[in-house]
């Protein structure tokens, strides 16, 4: 399983909080986009992004929870990233949203929120490189565990090995080193925020996840 941190809520500047991740072993810097729109809020100039992590030396997992993701790929494919994720939900041209990123040599991540139809991604599911799970509400850290997620990360990983697909499975929201147990058996990567970004120690709370 890896780990993939997101510096969404820290005690330190976005700069220190990188900076902390990457003297880790962690396996990506998780990059939360927000637009106000998708979102309630928003937290991000596209060239402030690019500038914030231009060196970066970790892979980035780029999450854009945005209204027309594809405004925002061409800026972003010039950080590099591993992947870059968007919503099921913010946009009716998925299949050509998949296609930019593609073209960018950049793989493809498709996520959906809690309350959405796991069914609703199946059409997409031979394309992607990636699933993300939304275990809580998205947009803003800290927030509980959703357990009806455990039940959607087995049928993501049921159908993947039943159809011989190759899509990672992710998870992002209230992940802790009690609840990344309810899943860890059934993801390929786990996103921790808060857990790991509101403590002194992030090396220490990446190995309890890891356990």
């Amino acid at each position: 399983m890896e780990i993939s941190v997101s510096y969404l809520s820290s005690l330190y500047s976005k700069e220190k909080t990188i900076m902390n991740i990457e003297s880790t072993n962690a396996n990506y810097i998780h990059v939360d986009l927000m637009d106000g729109g998708f979102v309630p809020k928003k937290n991000f100039e596209i060239n402030d992004i690019v500038k914030l992590l231009k060196n970066h030396e970790l892979p980035l997992d780029i999450h854009l929870m945005v209204f027309d993701p594809l405004l925002y790929i061409d800026d972003l494919a010039k950080l590099n990233p591993t992947y870059i994720t968007f919503h099921l939900e913010a946009t009716k041209d998925i299949v050509k949203t998949i296609e930019k990123i593609k073209r960018y040599n950049i793989k493809v991540g498709l996520s959906i929120k809690p309350e959405t139809n796991i069914l609703e991604l199946m059409p997409y599911l031979s394309i992607v490189d990636l699933v993300l799970v939304m275990s809580v509400e998205p947009g803003a850290g800290g927030q509980k565990f959703l357990d009806k997620s455990i039940n959607r990360v087995e049928i993501l990983k049921t159908y993947r090995e039943n159809n011989n697909l190759n899509y990672k499975i992710e998870i992002d929201g209230g992940i802790n080193d009690e609840t990344i147990k309810k899943v860890s058996a059934n993801i390929d990567i786990a996103v921790s925020g808060s857990f790991i970004c509101m403590s002194k120690s992030y090396q220490e709370k990446i190995n309890l996840l890891r356990k």
